[in-house]
């Protein structure tokens, strides 16, 4: 790393600091002016059509699916080239050259705009859509180059934050340029025109970034080079079905997106400032949304919510339906008119929560993503999940279509697209049990307890690790389960696995059953063996050291096995830490033992919300460890959370 990023990095903590350095800001501005033109160029000329053009070939029900499918299509076409051209080339250089594209665009857009010319439009929106599919790869790639390892994340968000506010500035000014009776379509030429000239010069101050990998031999042929990458994703099974999560959000929003100026004309009967207002409400719920993601975790993201966004996205999908079915025929009304009624209160609310809903979604997916993928092959996967997003988009605009053509109403289309939901993210979570297990762990963390977790960042975020914790209550894996951004594979008891729910919880989980060696020698080795596998493998491994749940509160001695695991990692080459773990004030709650022995006899023993707490120990070297060493470690730790 640079020198001078470090020291940038050390002066500016606060990420909105980058906005005032050479390295961050022009590239800021570029990005966030390119993604407020495609937007302001795409509304306005989707309302054109919708409104104010009468154009037989292209009625106006399809012509928001058009428009969106063309733009969409270069991503298809394009994205694995342009993620070459981004590792080839000086990537300022190529960002210049893309915002000189643009500026050729725009005049083209310009002439179309003021003449009424469609056709000229639909080529300009395919020629957008290859600016923006250019332009994505250098976006990712850029930012790693100039911003220390620290600051990614703050520079990210950055970035995902201005492309909000700029995706809602550029639909709103397009609806209502376009609007301005007379001049509406000249005003929308100019400001399109010079918002290409901004984001060029702007990006004239972006500092030179070296080519990663000048001597890349570019392969033009856009479909092998597709298939390439899709390949390489499908080699981690997780990561690939994220991909599919996210793909399958982008074609959820793209149905609405594309047919609210139709919803606002048809259903609401309102004009362009009614359809303007449905975008503005739906990207402030997708921004609440993703900020809420932050908030609602301990950790920059937190993939429980998922299945919350699921939930949210078809309830209000299907709720969205019931809203807007009944609504009396009426003349089209103007702003003021369609907010006086409550009745449109009912839809708003349902589009700003089926929003928000997304964006607990998708934010964690793409997270997961980020951080499971490898490094060396991380931009590929990215250049993947555009294609699968781009190919995803256009079926939903092919399958929208289809419904409309069959008959269906738009509000009929939506309550599709919602118990459609249901059924694909329940089979996603089904083929990545993992979500449904952080998203139990995530409640029982925050409604059944008040969990505070203290130097979680002693928990290892790669690399293989054994972590011991004390043994307080049947729950305990589940809140290591919430306290550790990445999976654990727990040695567990094997009785715990006969309790119906517990039991089918750490199924899911992977969780290795070990039995007594006096009981069952065989179950006992497999369990060793699959352990050693885990650390093999990279990955966390969870072990309770007393060998079960204690029966009165006070930590129990510790068993030898610890030490044979380690043994064997060492065996395998590996020299693998020891994280101390204690969970603290579990004792007296439900699921602890206090009862003579039993488990969850008084449900409210200690009332609602119980504080617990989890103290993370610094690791411990392997060698010369010991079971009595380990827990004199463990309980200095109990003795701090009390």
């Amino acid at each position: 790393m640079n020198p001078s990023v470090q020291d940038a990095h050390s002066e500016h903590p606060n990420q909105f600091a980058l906005l005032r350095q050479r390295r961050f800001a022009p590239f800021f501005w570029t990005q966030f002016c390119g993604a407020a033109n495609d937007n302001l160029f795409k509304f306005a000329f989707t309302v054109m059509v919708t409104y104010q053009l009468q154009v037989s070939w292209l009625p106006a029900s399809l012509a928001g699916l058009v428009i969106g499918a063309l733009f969409i299509l270069p991503y298809v076409l394009f994205s694995a080239t342009s993620g070459q051209l981004a590792d080839k080339w000086d990537k300022t250089r190529l960002i210049r050259l893309v915002k000189s594209l643009e500026i050729a665009i725009m005049l083209i857009a310009a002439w179309g705009f003021v003449s009424g010319l469609v056709p000229v439009l639909l080529l300009c929106t395919f020629l957008m859509g290859l600016h923006s599919t250019l332009f994505g790869p250098v976006k990712f790639a850029y930012m790693p180059q100039v911003l220390s390892e620290r600051e990614l994340t703050g520079g990210n968000g950055m970035v995902e934050m201005g492309t909000f506010v700029a995706i809602l500035l550029g639909q709103v000014a397009g609806g209502l340029l376009v609007a301005v009776p007379a001049v509406g379509h000249a005003e929308v030429a100019v400001a399109c025109v010079l918002l290409a000239l901004l984001g060029r010069g702007v990006a004239q101050a972006i500092p030179a970034t070296p080519a990663t990998d000048p001597g890349l031999k570019i392969n033009w042929n856009p479909v092998s080079e597709t298939w390439r990458n899709l390949r390489l994703a499908r080699e981690n099974v997780v990561v690939f079905r994220s991909l599919l999560g996210i793909s399958w959000m982008w074609f959820f929003g793209a149905v609405f997106l594309s047919q609210f100026p139709s919803f606002a004309k048809e259903v609401l009967h309102g004009d362009e400032k009614v359809a303007s207002l449905l975008l503005v409400v739906f990207s402030v719920g997708i921004g609440i949304g993703s900020l809420l993601c932050e908030v609602l975790s301990r950790r920059h993201v937190e993939i429980g919510l998922v299945p919350l966004g699921a939930i949210g996205m078809s309830v209000f999908a299907i709720d969205l339906y019931f809203a807007s079915r009944g609504l009396p025929p009426a003349e089209q009304m103007g702003l003021a008119a369609f907010v006086a009624q409550p009745a449109h209160w009912h839809v708003m609310a349902d589009l700003l929560l089926l929003s928000l809903f997304a964006g607990l979604y998708s934010v964690p997916m793409y997270a997961l993503i980020q951080m499971r993928s490898q490094p060396t092959h991380r931009a590929r996967i990215i250049a993947a999940n555009n294609i699968l997003n781009a190919l995803f988009m256009i079926g939903s605009s092919v399958i929208a279509g289809a419904l409309l053509g069959a008959g269906f109403s738009i509000p009929q289309v939506f309550l599709f697209v919602g118990l459609a939901n249901a059924v694909v993210a329940g089979y996603i979570f089904l083929l990545v049990p993992e979500y449904l297990l952080r998203f139990v762990a995530w409640v029982m963390s925050r409604f059944v307890y008040r969990f505070k977790v203290r130097g979680d960042e002693h928990l290892p975020v790669t690399g293989a690790a054994v972590l011991a914790c004390n043994h307080v209550s049947f729950v305990d894996a589940v809140l290591l389960m919430a306290a550790s951004p990445r999976p654990i594979y727990f040695l567990m008891d094997h009785r715990i696995f006969r309790a119906p729910l517990l039991g089918t919880l750490f199924r899911l989980a992977k969780a290795i059953p070990i039995a007594p060696q006096k009981e069952d020698p065989a179950a006992y080795e497999a369990a060793f063996e699959r352990a050693a596998q885990v650390l093999r493998e990279g990955d966390l491994l969870a072990i309770f050291p007393e060998g079960g749940i204690t029966r009165d509160g006070q930590l129990q001695p510790f068993k030898g096995g610890i030490v044979k695991i380690l043994q064997r990692a060492q065996a395998d080459g590996l020299s693998v830490p020891v994280v101390p773990l204690a969970l603290t004030h579990l004792w007296g709650s439900f699921f602890s033992r206090i009862e003579q022995g039993d488990a969850m006899v008084r449900p409210f023993r200690r009332g609602l919300f119980n504080r617990v707490g989890l103290e993370v120990g610094a690791p411990m070297a392997p060698a010369g460890l010991s079971p009595e060493s380990l827990r004199e470690q463990v309980a200095v730790l109990l003795a701090r959370g009390d």
